[in-house]
This record gives structure tokens, C-alpha cells and sequence, in this order.
């Protein structure tokens, strides 16, 4: 997981709810265009357009807005800015791995949950060359399992980034300021504000060659 930091909700979605008189009150289940598709991109660009759990790239076509406390048990959150993601897949269909927002589903725990919002909550997670996400302690466990982290479909995509970074000529042949270059520049949004896809991770590994 990658840490997020939250900015302001969109102007249109403030406005939308603050609509809310003693005959009507604002819901997420009535939210629609264009305060929906407001929200769901401006959750993607604060999290430089990659999913809040995996850190895989996506868009407002292949993401769904996730909420990290369901909005079944938290319904005084439900339009909450602070609890509202921008998750991967925007449906599961049949043969589709079902990670992250679509697996966690209604799940929840605050003891254990892990908030992609936390400080500190890239060191609870540490990465193998073949991509597999090693948790650090219990709760992070926890949301390995919750999220699906170490299914195929991650770890493979995990793998291919990491090696083509840290293949064996460079982990051979690598300094120190090289390694931390890279823990630096792989967290950088770029110039068009996207990240790419577990950038968050090679920069992580990095931090461990450290």
C-alpha cells in the first residue's frame, strides 16, 4: 500500500450536499453525474491516477470509488471525503480476479484495517524480487489476505516491475546513491500528475537494499 495524501472535496460535491434541508437528505446511492464523476476524478488525481490499495494504473473507466469504511455500518461517512478511494476494476465479471475494493467488499475491522491514509503505512508492507508482498505485522497480514495481495494476477504484475528495475547487472553493480535515487524518483508523480504502476513498490524495495 501507498500512502495518500487527501486534498479538498470537489466544489460540486460541497455544493451538492450542503443542499440538504429537513425534507431531503444527500446520499451516496442518489449521487449522480456530475457530482459522481467529480468526486471519482478528483480521487484519482490525488492518487496520481493509480488504485489506493495495489497502486496499479487506472482511469475513471477501469476504477469504481471505493469507500474504506462500508457504507452498510458507516452510513454518517458515506459522503465523507476522507473515507472515500479511488479503487481498481470497476466491475468483476466472471474470470476477473477479485482484488482490493471489489475483494474487501463490506469487510472491515478498526483494530486491524490499515487506512492507505496512515503515516507510515508503506513500511508495513515489503516486497520480494518475484512480487510478493511480505506484511511487516498482524494488521498488515491482515489487509494482504483482505486485498488480495499476493494473487497471481498482483504478484506477476509486481515481478515485472521490480525486475525491470533491479535486474541482476544492476543489483550487482548498483551504489548507494543510486538505490536512493530511485526511492526518491519512483515516488514523484510525473509532469502529466500520474504515477505509474507500482512505482510505489520498486521504491520500496529500494528502500530496503538500503
Amino acid at each position: 500500500m501507498r500512502r495518500i495524501k487527501k486534498g479538498q472535496e470537489p466544489p460540486s460535491l460541497a455544493a451538492w450536499k450542503a443542499l440538504a434541508n429537513e425534507v431531503w437528505t444527500p446520499t451516496y446511492r442518489i449521487l449522480q453525474n456530475p457530482q459522481k464523476r467529480d468526486l471519482h476524478l478528483s480521487l484519482l488525481m490525488e492518487q496520481g491516477f493509480t488504485c489506493c490499495y495495489c497502486g496499479r494504473e487506472i482511469g475513471l473507466d477501469d476504477s469504481h470509488i471505493e469507500h474504506f469504511r462500508p457504507r452498510s455500518r458507516y452510513r454518517d461517512l458515506e459522503l465523507d471525503y476522507e473515507n472515500l478511494h479511488a479503487s481498481c476494476l470497476r466491475e468483476v465479471h466472471p474470470g476477473t480476479p477479485s482484488i482490493c475494493g471489489h475483494l474487501k467488499d463490506e469487510r472491515f475491522d478498526e483494530e486491524s484495517f490499515l487506512s492507505p491514509l496512515e503515516s507510515g503505512i508503506e513500511e508495513r508492507f515489503s516486497y520480494t524480487l518475484t512480487g510478493e508482498a511480505v506484511p511487516q505485522d498482524e494488521a498488515a497480514q491482515t489487509m494482504v489476505d483482505a486485498l488480495g495481495f499476493n494473487k497471481p494476477f498482483l504478484t506477476s504484475r509486481r515481478e515485472e516491475a521490480l525486475q525491470g528495475v533491479f535486474d541482476a547487472d544492476f543489483l550487482n553493480s548498483a551504489t548507494r546513491s543510486e538505490i536512493s535515487n530511485i526511492a526518491i524518483q519512483f515516488r514523484c508523480f510525473g509532469e502529466d500528475g500520474k504515477l505509474r504502476s507500482f512505482f510505489h513498490v520498486v521504491a520500496r524495495f529500494a528502500d530496503e537494499l538500503l
